[in-house]
């Protein structure tokens, strides 16, 4: 894309100011984890370039906007992250989901210097040196190792793979990402080892499917150290126990294989917590969804995973309000969650999406009263959660510190807890327990969502 003439701030056309002798970068990322770890590796490789970062884009010699197209509120929260870049700076490159629909951004935003999709980062690179040359011009092949983080240093994302193959009439995540791209299991060790000697002690595996990992690659044989490890995620996060502490899986399809990933889980391999995104319980909407449709079979599956792993947290995310759905249809839904007791659910009202094809059904839910069955489904599921955790009080367990409250209450989490999504364990008396430290605490207390704990010397185990 060739640069095009820029705005000044009263809407005229003008040369955009000389730039800095060593260029400050702004950068705004927005959407999910996996997004997020785009970013990370953007910025590594801008800092490896020699850029300083500043926080006020108004300071900035360019600014960097890493968008999100997933729902129509995410595209509108990027629209207007690009409408204050162009206001504060008239240097501003976009990249990430929403650029993949290059035409409609320059159309709306014509004085971009440039608009790159997912996995573009060599393009944006380029596009950012030319624009504002750094003081060192790395090479761009392979990117710089991801050094930078945008989460505490004590935890990270892993993502093991790009785009998804699966057809969800709601989604658009292939369009926009492609087709499931497996990245190769030494790769991925590599990559693990150097997030733990910088520090890291948890790693949150991630990718639109994980479960999904090297089914692109027919699951064949790849190489860790010299050894052969068959490229599937059972496997992956067996190698990545023997290098962190707390290794947490996330975005899991139901497929035979998570009955294996429990198992690594009994044997204490990975955390006992399951992330697994069902949508919807009745078989109608699933179906108009394109999702698995038996929930009576899951209901048997948890059973069945519980009485392996009696402490296994599971956590799904819910969509109500779905073209067609009836009373019937969420009365089943709320039926499945009493029965499944689930202990994490995200619940959100249907957001049609440009180029989604339930976007096209019949029968949409008036916003209303999807709102009123958000917030039942929400009463309903809090209550569990309550007594769920309330079964917690009396337990020892071990928690990482993520940062302070005050002098003597830390904020922590326990292997039931995810960062960013789910509650926390605030630990009294905690004065001496730091970020990225492990320690052994009893749970004394529980509400909706968080946990109250003391350190485990200053109580008794019930």
């Amino acid at each position: 894309m060739q640069p095009q003439p820029e705005r000044n701030h009263a809407g005229g056309r003008n040369r955009p100011p000389a730039l800095s002798s060593v260029p400050a970068i702004g950068y705004v990322a927005l959407g999910c984890a996996k997004a997020q770890v785009d970013a990370e590796r953007m910025l590594s490789a801008l800092r490896a370039a020699g850029y300083r970062f500043v926080a006020d884009p108004d300071k900035a010699d360019l600014v960097v906007v890493n968008t999100c197209g997933f729902i129509v509120e995410a595209e509108e929260e990027s629209f207007a992250a690009i409408e204050e870049a162009l206001a504060a700076c008239p240097r501003v490159v976009v990249t990430g989901c929403l650029g993949a629909r290059a035409e409609k951004l320059r159309a709306r935003f014509p004085e971009l210097l440039g608009v790159f999709g997912p996995e573009e980062y060599e393009k944006a690179l380029s596009c950012i040196f030319a624009m504002a040359p750094p003081p060192v011009l790395p090479a761009l092949e392979p990117l710089p190792r991801r050094e930078l983080l945008l989460t505490p240093g004590h935890y990270a994302w892993l993502k093991i793979a790009e785009g998804c193959n699966h057809d969800c009439s709601f989604c658009i995540i292939p369009k926009l990402r492609g087709p499931l791209r497996s990245r190769p299991i030494g790769e991925l060790v590599a990559e693990a080892e150097a997030l733990a000697a910088a520090g890291v002690q948890e790693l949150l595996v991630i990718a639109q499917d994980t479960a999904a990992y090297g089914m692109d690659l027919g699951h064949r044989t790849g190489f860790v150290q010299g050894r052969p490890v068959r490229t599937d995620l059972v496997h992956l996060v067996r190698e990545l126990a023997r290098i962190v502490p707390w290794v947490r899986v996330h975005y899991v399809y139901p497929y035979p294989l998570v009955d294996r990933l429990v198992e690594a889980m009994a044997e204490g391999i990975v955390l006992p917590y399951l992330d697994m995104p069902l949508q919807h319980a009745s078989p109608k909407v699933l179906a108009r969804m394109r999702r698995p449709r038996h929930a009576e079979k899951m209901l048997g599956r948890l059973a069945q995973w519980r009485r392996l792993v009696p402490e296994l947290v599971v956590r799904t995310s819910l969509i109500v309000g779905f073209p067609g759905e009836t009373d019937e249809d969420f009365a089943m839904l709320l039926d499945f969650l009493r029965a499944a007791e689930l202990d994490r659910v995200g619940a959100f009202i249907y957001s049609p999406v440009e180029g989604a094809d339930a976007n096209r059904f019949p029968d949409p839910v008036p916003r209303a009263l999807a709102e009123e069955r958000l917030a039942e489904l929400m009463q309903v599921q809090a209550e569990i959660s309550r007594k769920k955790l309330a079964r917690r009080i009396g337990k020892r367990v071990q928690v990482l510190v993520d940062a302070r409250l005050d002098e003597q209450t830390a904020i922590a989490r326990s292997y039931g807890e995810a960062p960013e999504v789910d509650g926390v364990v605030y630990v009294r008396d905690g004065g001496a327990l730091q970020p990225g430290m492990f320690a052994e605490v009893v749970i004394e207390e529980a509400e909706e969502h968080d946990l109250w704990a003391v350190p485990a010397k200053e109580a008794a185990c019930a």
